[in-house]
């Protein structure tokens, strides 16, 4: 049972590792603010997501209980990091800032 569970938190640690990539190849590589800022909250907090919940595996099986703040991490960072990706958009976006000029769809326009 030890192997599995190390193997386990391992591929819940690489999972996490490969979404943090994706996330900086997609700050890297998207055109505008509102893409690079999708990436970079999505996809990171996911990752973070993953790598926690592979630390918690871990370490409940290593020590035998569970640690609550790394539950209290999941579930801070869960509500927090989609919220603020967003509210980082939405000031950007009434600060004045151009979307990609191939953009297709601006839901906002008629609110302002």
């Amino acid at each position: 049972m030890t192997v599995i569970v190390e193997i386990l938190s391992g591929l819940f640690l690489l999972m996490g590792v490969f979404l943090f990539l994706v996330s900086a190849f997609g700050i890297i590589r998207l055109p505008d603010v509102y893409t690079r800022n999708h990436a970079a909250s999505k996809s990171s907090t996911l990752g973070i997501m993953f790598i926690l919940i592979g630390t918690l595996l871990y370490f409940y099986h290593q020590h035998g209980h569970v640690d609550f703040r790394i539950v209290l991490a999941i579930i801070f960072i869960f509500m927090t990091s989609p919220v603020a990706g967003h509210l980082i958009n939405r000031s950007a976006y009434h600060t004045g800032v151009k979307m990609w000029d191939q953009s297709v769809q601006d839901d906002l326009k008629k609110n302002r």
